[in-house]
């Protein structure tokens, strides 16, 4: 399949449906480590391999931004368009990472594994003194920079997993995930009708749940930003300039849902979110990589995406 199948987040096996290979390099940076597979916590050491186009990937450089980590974790941003075999830092000067100094980030992965055997996938977090790979456990990434690096994130850092919330976040996450984040790719690589209407279909339902829950609630778990929220604004950001067309997610359009197109329009004007978001970038990336979906390799034009800037009404919600 000529797609991103191995390079935003592991490879898309075509079936009847569609799934998402989701073994990763699953080591771990800590502040203690007590084990082969942990890495020390150590500013400056570590620079997170990313791309503004890939969802899974923003979710990182989202958290980042918002627990204040920039001057303890450098970041090295690759362009929207890969060939199958890696992301390229084609955006960078000479077309080489500054601090890596390499051109493809396959290099990081092979620098440790030299027969890496699945997808060179980003976010991907690097050991600068080696060059090595240390994770792409895209999960487990933006987990751990807000649990292990507290030390170094700033004051008013906000608190993305509060305790009295976990439990139920943790499921809200796990459908979001599961039938929205990844329910827009069953839709779009499904084999077969049939397929893509069960997807279709999950996708839809989750966002008529979203649009009830947030109709009274500013963010996904109350008054708070959480990582939940992190998760979510990522596909939302995607769904009209790309999945309503390019992925057949049609039934409406995120700005034909009140309640989640003002919580999307809240969360974009936060810092953090709508300033690591490049539409432009998004589009390149969906349309030209995925030649299979999209033989022509065209981009389309639209759509107008200027009301993201728009007043959401949403700062009285409780």
């Amino acid at each position: 399949m000529s797609d991103d199948a191995g390079q935003e987040s592991g490879s898309y096996v075509e079936a009847d449906g569609f799934d998402r290979d989701m073994n990763y390099i699953d080591d771990r940076i800590v502040r203690e480590p007590s084990g082969e597979r942990e890495w020390p916590v150590e500013p400056g050491r570590y620079r997170l391999a990313a791309a503004r186009a890939c969802p899974w990937a923003n979710r990182a450089i989202i958290v980042r931004q918002l627990l204040g980590l920039e001057d303890v974790i450098s970041m090295g941003l690759a362009g929207p368009t890969h060939d199958a075999d890696s992301w390229t830092f084609d955006l960078d000067p000479g077309g080489k990472d500054p601090v890596l100094g390499i051109e493809r980030l396959q290099e990081a992965y092979f620098a440790r594994y030299p027969d890496y055997p699945r997808g060179i996938t980003v976010p991907a977090m690097v050991d600068v003194p080696t060059g090595k790979v240390v994770t792409n456990d895209f999960d487990q990434i933006t987990r751990d920079l807000s649990s292990e690096w507290t030390e170094f994130q700033r004051d008013d850092a906000p608190d993305l997993w509060p305790d009295d919330v976990r439990d139920e976040m943790e499921e809200v996450m796990e459908r979001v995930f599961r039938e929205v984040n990844n329910g827009v790719y069953k839709c779009g690589f499904a084999g077969n009708q049939s397929a893509y209407e069960k997807a279709y279909d999950e996708l839809f339902a989750a966002l008529d749940w979203l649009e009830e829950r947030l109709t009274g609630r500013r963010y996904l778990m109350g008054s708070s930003i959480t990582e939940a929220d992190v998760r979510l604004f990522t596909t939302l950001a995607r769904f009209d300039p790309v999945y309503h067309g390019h992925f057949k997610c049609n039934r409406n359009k995120l700005t034909e849902m009140p309640a989640l197109w003002g919580y999307a329009r809240d969360l974009f004007q936060t810092p953090g979110f709508g300033d690591t978001t490049d539409f432009d970038q998004i589009k390149a990336h969906y349309y030209v990589v995925h030649t299979d979906v999209n033989p022509t390799g065209i981009v389309p034009k639209g759509p107008d995406l200027s009301g993201w800037t728009t007043e959401h009404g949403r700062e009285d919600l409780a």
